[in-house]
């Protein structure tokens, strides 16, 4: 997916949105089966020759159960969700979802919402919720 985005720049909304709903089938298959990856980023998820998602990389998932949280911050820091940078305990459900919308910022967008070369700088605009929306994208994504 990395690969992809990087040769087509940004991805027009129908593609992003199919290829999105693929995403979000997965984790859902991945939460049913009691799996939450913590690591979801383009990087992660492969396009086989018709364009389907593979979810890869499990090196850093975790088994749980229904309502049960975690504390241990894992993953990718631009990917990250808000919680598991403050350290709080989280739901690896929770988290998997917040990385993929950081995914699909970045198949809309071309580039990541929260970026920063200081990660101070970097967890405090995550935190915050600092980011743009940039004109091009349809009111609908």
């Amino acid at each position: 997916m990395f690969d992809y985005i990087v040769k087509n720049e940004k991805l027009d909304e129908e593609d992003a949105c199919k290829l999105y709903m693929q995403i979000i089938d997965g984790i859902e298959y991945l939460h049913k089966n009691g799996i939450a990856h913590r690591d979801l980023k383009p990087e992660n998820l492969l396009l086989d020759e018709n364009r389907n998602i593979k979810i890869v990389d499990f090196g850093l998932s975790n088994r749980y159960q229904p309502g049960q949280t975690l504390l241990t911050a894992c993953g990718s820091p631009c990917y990250a969700a808000p919680e598991m940078i403050a350290g709080q305990r989280y739901e690896g459900i929770h988290i998997d979802i917040w990385s993929s919308g950081i995914t699909l910022y970045a198949m809309l967008v071309g580039y990541l919402p929260f970026e920063d070369p200081d990660t101070a700088v970097l967890y405090k605009k995550i935190l915050l919720g600092d980011f743009e929306l940039p004109s091009h994208l349809s009111k609908h994504a």
